[in-house]
């Protein structure tokens, strides 16, 4: 299955969502550090490409696979379209409508999108314009999950439903680093990426666009305010301010990102009324349901990824040998765990006693676990010191949890003090990433595998952001480097307002969540999903937190390809089993494939089947 050849199964795919699927994240590549912040569990966090995410945010132009489109207003008769509004309408079942039983009646009003329109047998007198695809009933995007044609609106949308809505906009916040924040640089300095802010800028309003020309919008456009941070990434001070100048000079319904080494930013937007979408690291699960319904994160929480990664290990990992070390000795024994993880206050202490009290119920114990903290004066020092005793206790399989730079400078002390033990990514934040992972020592890289919330790549030059901005305008995107961590606000944001409806307000945000099924899950795009899915264990109630799955990977150091930032050279990561992805209590049992191109993938070069998104010209801008 190397380079995505040969026939994928895609029988996990789910259904697709009640009201359309959620633009698809990839979390890891969303939030760049979150990890720094939440320390031992995984990605949340943008992360990001997302999710990765990580997702949490920024940093990497990883590509952002699944993203919809939204809309501007298309004609119809009125009083047809009148007809589709109220979702609570009933038809009655008859003849002449057999299906009508089955009508929904948990939409918001103003409301209708193509399957339901099918359903209540009113989908012929209702005009769905050219963004809609008639015999799919669904946006005619080149995605391979676009979302469903929404009924065009026209009337009273109810004006000024919100704060910082009125009949006509929305206004938004997207919050940017300083161009010249050296933290961040320090982070991302690996990656070749020149996107200057005003790239960025430019590069968001066209996505705007994009999703505009599609997406139902209720009459609404969105009002962006690009604003570009005062201080650095963990300067609580300055963010802050910053906040409180947003909140006061802006008023914006929402806003998009924010400093990702401090909560302030969104602490302070928050205690004024103002919704935040991953406005910074991720916070406990209290502080969300305090603050429902304006605080919302792309990634999963520390909590789920510190249960999906105990099921990792408890299942995949221990009671077996160790049989991908570098060490020799090492392959014939049963694993000994070490735990290597950042360690950033006292919310990453706590999660990461939580990690090791799950991976105790699988029988797991960790006999040696350091914490180290992204320090670049003393890491070399903190380096030393942490592979000394993970080889005095005898480790065998060290489980990592940290930032995308502190790798470089541990793997490279391991082999200066000849010590190749196994090396298991456990919600490291673009620790998972090509570009970063080329970095550090191949010797011990070699050894490398574990779980990512990433999904199996597909050749940037028929999928992501990138592709669909160059789709849409016919050229390159200024930011193009980036664009795939960007893309995740308005890919998210779009699709929930047009399942809300007119009245847009905060409740109702919370409202179209909680009525809208898990997006779809493929090789090529995890699941997204908030609310009562049943997903997680119930004790965790209401979720705040979009990612829900991850999928298996391993560091394969002599294929050459292309990074995310499309750079040829040595050193890829596999897919196993073509990027098959699990969620809680889905991992098997049964050992998962590992170091076998064979069986699976490191980029897809073509769609695998049943992924593969239909062709579509593009709409003229505007719609």
């Amino acid at each position: 299955m190397e380079s995505a050849q040969g026939e994928v199964e895609t029988s996990g795919v789910s259904a697709l969502k009640k009201w359309g699927p959620l633009g698809l994240l990839v979390v890891a590549a969303v939030v760049v550090i979150i990890v720094v912040v939440s320390g031992g569990g995984g990605s949340d966090d943008t992360a990001n490409e997302t999710g990765s995410t990580a997702s949490s945010e920024s940093s990497q132009a990883e590509s952002t696979e699944e993203s919809s489109a939204d809309a501007q207003e298309e004609t119809s008769e009125a009083t047809e379209v009148e007809e589709t509004q109220t979702a609570e309408e009933e038809t009655p079942v008859s003849e002449d409508c057999p299906t009508a039983g089955d009508a929904r009646d948990d939409l918001l009003d103003g409301v209708m999108f193509y399957e339901e329109a099918v359903t209540r047998c009113i989908a012929d007198g209702i005009e769905w314009g050219e963004r809609c695809d008639e015999e799919t009933g669904l946006l005619k995007l080149p995605t391979s999950n676009p979302p469903a044609c929404f009924a065009p609106f026209e009337g009273d949308n109810g004006g000024a439903t919100a704060r910082g809505v009125t009949e006509d906009s929305i206004n938004i916040v997207y919050w940017r680093w300083q161009e010249n924040d050296f933290i961040l640089k320090y982070i991302t300095g690996p990656i070749a990426n020149d996107d200057t802010n005003a790239d960025a800028e430019a590069s968001l309003r066209g996505m705007l666009e994009y999703y505009e020309t599609y997406y139902e919008t209720y009459g609404r456009s969105v009002n962006l305010i690009f604003y570009e941070g005062t201080g650095l990434i963990s300067d609580e001070v300055s963010a802050r301010a910053d906040a409180v100048k947003i909140a006061e000079e802006y008023d914006p319904f929402m806003v998009w990102n924010g400093p990702t080494l401090t909560n302030a930013f969104e602490d302070e937007l928050v205690s004024r009324g103002i919704a935040c979408l991953s406005c910074g690291p991720s916070q406990d699960i209290e502080y969300y349901r305090e603050n429902d319904p304006l605080a919302w994160a792309f990634g999963m929480s520390a909590v789920q990824a510190n249960l999906i990664a105990s099921e990792y290990v408890g299942k995949q990992l221990a009671g077996r040998n160790a049989v991908y070390a570098g060490d020799l000795d090492y392959q014939n024994q049963p694993r000994v765990f070490g735990r290597l993880w950042i360690e950033s206050g006292e919310a990453s202490v706590q999660n990461e006693g939580d990690f090791e009290d799950n991976l105790a119920e699988y029988g797991v114990e960790v006999v040696e676990s350091v914490a180290f903290t992204l320090d670049p004066a003393s890491l070399q020092e903190q380096a030393s010191s942490a592979i000394a005793k993970f080889k005095a206790a005898g480790v065998t399989t060290v489980m990592f949890s940290g930032d995308p730079i502190s790798p470089r400078d541990f793997t490279r002390e391991a082999t200066a003090q000849g010590y190749y033990p196994e090396w298991v990514h456990i919600g490291s934040v673009l620790a998972d990433t090509n570009i970063f992972a080329r970095t550090y020592d191949q010797d011990q890289w070699a050894n490398a595998f574990g779980i990512t919330t990433l999904s199996a790549r597909v050749d940037p030059a028929i999928s992501g952001a990138p592709f669909r901005y160059k789709w849409f305008f016919g050229e390159a995107a200024p930011a193009d480097d980036s664009l795939g961590v960007i893309d995740p606000w308005p890919a998210t944001f779009y699709p929930i307002i047009q399942g809300i409806g007119p009245d847009l307000t905060y409740e109702n945000w919370k409202t179209a969540l909680d009525s809208a099924d898990p997006t779809r899950q493929g090789l090529t795009s995890g699941s997204f999903s908030w609310g009562e899915t049943g997903r997680w264990p119930a004790e965790l109630e209401y979720d705040f937190f979009g990612g829900d799955d991850v999928t298996v990977f391993w560091w394969d150091a002599t294929k050459e390809g292309f990074d995310e930032a499309d750079t040829l050279g040595p050193g890829m990561y596999f897919f196993a089993d073509g990027g098959q992805r699990y969620l809680f209590g889905e991992i098997p049992e049964e050992d998962i494939v590992l170091f076998d191109r064979e069986t699976a993938s490191d980029i897809y070069m073509e769609w695998p089947e049943g992924e593969a998104p239909n062709e579509y010209d593009p709409l003229p801008s505007g719609g």
